[in-house]
């Protein structure tokens, strides 16, 4: 499992957001500049984000972006996957796993199942009220 500079980037944008939240929408030109990331590359995280329900998108000329709820409601884990869809580290394990024959008698099956759990724990586990704490 590696995640790709489209997670990463949808974590900042997300992070953006709560650290500028003072009511009124955030402008994607102002996220792209502080976060050097490209605003056309941003439109594109924004979209996947705003169709999983994080963002809320507000048109007009006072328009751009709010976090959809506050910042102790959105985990690591939902972030990326919306953008990066599964992050279990074999295709049996996780939601949508396939279903194998083997599953009751693989060794290899417990470890990915293990690290799947830990790995959904770990990201699940972190908020970006905690991600705000932590660049402080």
């Amino acid at each position: 499992m590696k995640i790709s500079t489209r997670g990463r980037n949808a974590i900042k944008f997300m992070l953006d957001l709560a650290d500028h939240d003072n009511g009124t929408p955030v402008k994607l030109k102002e996220i792209a500049s502080r976060q050097n990331i490209s605003v056309k590359y941003l439109e594109h995280i924004a979209s996947i984000l705003h169709r999983a329900s994080l963002v809320t998108s507000v048109k007009g000329a006072g328009g751009g972006y709010l976090l959809s709820g506050s910042p102790d409601k959105f985990t690591v884990g939902q972030i990326l996957k919306a953008t990066e869809g599964s992050m279990a580290p074999a295709e049996c394990v996780g939601e949508g796993g396939t279903e194998c024959q083997r599953k009751s008698f693989c060794v290899s099956f417990l470890i990915w199942d293990k690290l799947n759990t830990a790995i959904d724990s770990t990201l699940e586990g972190i908020t970006l009220d905690d991600l705000r704490t932590w660049q402080e």
